[in-house]
């Protein structure tokens, strides 16, 4: 993975989440034609850094990477440090000593090499975060001129029980990014669910989860597969 450390956006390796499938191996095959790379970018939209939502995204980053190493960037994007500020989305400037950070997010997420898109959110009040939907809203510079268009995008979300919500946060979360004409994917088979659902079942620690980190791994698979065939 590239060193972008001159910007805001935080990369991330991921712990270890299994063999790649056999769908994610046909893409591979497909793509082999070319090298050029394919961006995953992941974001994390729990105002708590380096917590179980950015550690559930690195799981995803990390199964994404295994199933083409050598075509797959993982970018991985923790907006809890970020100053986000919303007059943009009103058409009114940024206040003047207002750090706007969204700049480099942007960035990243304006690439032509982005491949997919996975958004990730903590359950609070079975709804996406309030700085998810900051990022959401902040999204819509892209909405004009349809720049995210065809691109894969998956979603994420973590609660404090089994069934807490998550799959909520995972339909309000896809529900504004097919505003964006993306293409949208859950964990793919054998399962089909809507996305990875993981379980903050204590201490921040979700490496007990063996079927929210299966979820998780699906997704990453599933959205490396789903990229390398469209971008090839």
């Amino acid at each position: 993975m590239k060193d972008r450390g001159n910007r805001r956006a935080f990369l991330g390796t991921a712990a270890s989440a299994g063999i790649g499938t056999v769908l994610a191996a046909n893409a591979v095959a497909a793509a082999a034609e070319t090298d050029a790379k394919i961006k995953i970018v992941a974001v994390s939209c729990s105002p708590r850094k380096g917590k179980t939502t950015a550690q559930g995204l690195k799981i995803v980053l990390d199964a994404a990477m295994q199933a083409a190493p050598d075509r797959i960037e993982p970018v991985l994007i923790e907006l809890a440090d970020l100053s986000l500020p919303l007059e943009p989305v009103f058409g009114r400037p940024v206040p003047e000593g207002v750090r706007d950070d969204f700049t480099a997010v942007a960035e990243e997420l304006a690439d032509p090499a982005l491949g997919a898109l996975i958004v990730g959110s903590p359950v609070h009040y079975a709804n996406m975060s309030t700085l998810c939907k900051t990022f959401i809203d902040r999204l819509g510079m892209f909405h004009k001129d349809s720049r995210l268009a065809g691109k894969v995008a998956g979603a994420l979300a973590v609660g404090a029980g089994r069934n807490g919500g998550q799959e909520l946060v995972l339909r309000s979360i896809q529900a504004a990014l097919m505003c964006h004409d993306m293409l949208l994917i859950g964990d793919g088979k054998p399962a089909g669910h809507f996305g990875a659902t993981l379980w903050n079942n204590s201490n921040d620690d979700i490496s007990t989860d063996e079927f929210g980190i299966k979820t998780a791994a699906n997704l990453g698979r599933h959205a490396a597969a789903t990229a390398l065939r469209l971008m090839r």
